[in-house]
């Protein structure tokens, strides 16, 4: 896909995704670090394997005059400018197309290069909470609440990554780089893209739910998304339309014949069941025999069953249930690489299939570039 092309990345936590995705795509992608930086995390080997490492000090004197030589001949330029730093000098748009018209830079910030909160030095719980996130997470009544992984991270990265390929389709089309300011508050929003239509549609704002989901009736009920079980937990939703009636048809079937009491399940006509107009009494009673019958299954045993039954639900899987999960064991989705240190290491492999296969994790042999100077070295980024 993008074989052939150059990158060059200089990105802190908030871009290194952005990177790893054009790698997978078959860039030949660098990663600028700091000699003395500590690549031993396995965050760090898992979002940047796949790339070259070059050690480079871009707070040295001689940093511009290195960076300048790297990107001369480089399709990107992925950077992570840090308010308070000489970064906004260093990454310059500007600047850097004067030296390579067709250079395109990707600049992720937590809130963008321009505006009043463009200098803001946020955390991930910031930008979470800044996107609206937070208000959404969390218990009826409680407080705002972040999930336990950083996320802002994950979209914006994804999202920097869209922007640097759409950049490219238009140098084909205008035969110039562009700058690329990519927002992690703007990215996370685009999670949240289904709750402003609430307002619109049914005049009301969402707010935290829990394990719930609201939104869905007129009547201002709302109904259990995720349901214990033997092992875990369970996804799974009363819905209305053709694909609901299936659903709870089979629902109520299974239960009927696992020796199950459906409760007001059973009198349910599911061909004209409207979820929007269900009192949450009415929505209650209906979920009390759903919460019992699920409490006596396990994960596994919930898919399968709903699988050929062409039911809507899903296991909340655990990492180590994606870890084992057979599908992605299938579609060789795992790939084992050896470190320097001669041990093996599992990595998740590219994001896509091409031609039947998916491209191995390797570590590219990137454009020449200038000499190293005391300053700099290349070493593989294998892990």
């Amino acid at each position: 896909m993008l074989a052939g092309l150059y990158v060059v990345d200089c990105t802190q936590r908030l871009g290194w995704l952005t990177g790893r995705l054009l790698a997978d795509m078959g860039a030949n992608v660098v990663k600028v670090e700091a000699p003395g930086a500590d690549l031993s995390s396995s965050e760090w080997q898992a979002l940047n394997i796949n790339k070259q490492l070059l050690r480079l000090e871009l707070e040295s004197r001689t940093a511009a005059a290195a960076l300048d030589s790297l990107v001369s001949t480089a399709d990107f330029l992925i950077a992570t400018p840090r308010a308070g730093r000489d970064d906004d000098a260093l990454f310059d748009f500007d600047r850097l197309h004067s030296i390579n018209p067709r250079l395109i830079v990707v600049a992720i910030t937590p809130f963008g290069l321009t505006g009043p909160k463009s200098k803001w030095r946020v955390s991930d719980l910031e930008i979470m909470a800044a996107a609206g996130a937070m208000s959404l997470a969390g218990e009826p009544g409680g407080e705002p609440m972040r999930v336990s992984a950083p996320q802002s991270s994950a979209w914006a990265g994804a999202q920097a990554a869209v922007g640097a390929t759409m950049a490219l389709a238009a140098r084909a089309r205008i035969g110039r780089g562009q700058l690329v300011d990519v927002s992690a508050q703007a990215a996370v929003i685009t999670a949240l893209a289904h709750a402003p239509a609430f307002v619109d549609i049914a005049g009301t704002t969402p707010t935290r739910a829990g394990a719930f989901i609201t939104g869905r009736s007129v009547a201002g009920a709302k109904y259990r998304v995720f349901w214990p079980c033997l092992d875990g937990h369970i996804n799974f939703i009363l819905y209305g339309g053709a694909a609901g009636r299936r659903t709870n048809e089979q629902l109520v079937a299974w239960m009927r014949e696992e020796g199950v009491d459906a409760g007001p399940l059973a009198a349910v006509d599911w061909s004209s069941f409207d979820p929007t107009q269900a009192s949450q009494a009415e929505v209650d009673a209906m979920e009390a025999p759903i919460a019992r019958f699920l409490a006596r299954m396990r994960k596994r045993e919930f898919l399968e069953a709903a699988h050929r039954r062409e039911m809507l639900g899903y296991p909340v899987s655990s990492v180590q249930d994606i870890a084992t999960d057979p599908q992605l064991q299938a579609r060789a989705f795992w790939q084992d690489v050896t470190a320097p240190d001669g041990r093996t290491q599992r990595h998740c492999g590219a994001f896509y299939i091409r031609d039947g296969l998916r491209p191995a994790l390797k570590v590219p042999t990137p454009p020449q570039v200038a000499p190293a100077s005391p300053e700099t070295e290349r070493e593989p980024a294998s892990a």
